[in-house]
């Protein structure tokens, strides 16, 4: 999260459009993204960051089953446990849930991008995507017994990591083990070509978004225009793709 939480002036239902900002009501920026249903991901995985990531999925769940769930995620990985938690509710809840890379995207969190609803998992252009196996932090100095139990335990994450990315991405199982040997990066269109995401860009998605959060406005207005039937379809599957093929490595 960023030093000293952005606040943007909010006006509250039946206020006036063109009151003074010194009227409004002044609110954290992602507490009126969150009414748009965008969540962010912008800091290391812990449980504190994915019990509240979880918790505000089932919110918005409960309170509308139907509209997208918007996943922005920037994060540099963390607890593979904190992070199973997150992918765990994604899969458990109703509505699709959209997941948008942006910057580096980096062990657990490439996984939670894995994670998204298939066909709708976008990434910027100039993010990165880092994927690697779970590693624990015991060394030879601790007791063989728990490092046994512990080297177990993830060896059991890491078959899990792995069943995951074959059923969601088109890496074979032979490409998949040897990247997972080491930090292996990826740019936004390698990233494409092996599956992990479906699309490079997110501009026409986050029209999408203005025009849904201009419809649930207008929505107390009988008489207001619906300004969503303007916008493209960014997602159409038979568009045709302009990136070129990946380097690979």
């Amino acid at each position: 999260m960023p030093i000293g939480m952005p606040k943007i002036p909010f006006l509250l239902d039946g206020d006036e459009e063109d009151e003074e900002e010194d009227d409004a009501t002044w609110v954290d920026l992602y507490n009126v993204l969150y009414r748009t249903r965008s969540i962010f991901l912008g800091d290391a995985i812990h449980f504190e960051v994915a019990n509240h990531i979880a918790g505000l999925m089932i919110f918005l769940t409960i309170q509308d089953a139907t509209q997208n769930l918007y996943f922005f995620i920037n994060s540099p990985g963390g607890l593979a446990v904190a992070g199973l938690l997150i992918y765990d509710t994604m899969q458990y809840v109703t509505p699709p849930v959209y997941t948008l890379g942006l910057g580096v995207l980096a062990s657990m969190a490439s996984f939670l991008l894995v994670g998204g609803e298939t066909s709708k998992r976008l990434m910027g252009p100039n993010g990165r995507v880092m994927i690697h196996q779970p590693e624990s932090d015991y060394t030879h100095k601790d007791q063989s017994l728990e490092v046994q139990l512990d080297s177990g335990e993830v060896e059991d994450i890491r078959k899990m990591v792995i069943r995951v990315y074959l059923e969601r991405t088109r890496l074979p199982r032979e490409v998949l083990n040897d990247h997972l040997e080491r930090n292996y990066f990826m740019t936004a269109t390698e990233a494409k070509y092996y599956g992990i995401v479906d699309d490079i860009g997110i501009q026409n998605l986050l029209a999408r978004l203005r025009a849904e959060s201009a419809s649930q406005d207008n929505s107390l207005d009988p008489d207001a225009p619906d300004e969503s039937a303007s916008q493209d379809n960014s997602l159409d599957p038979d568009a045709p793709d302009e990136t070129r093929p990946p380097k690979l490595r």
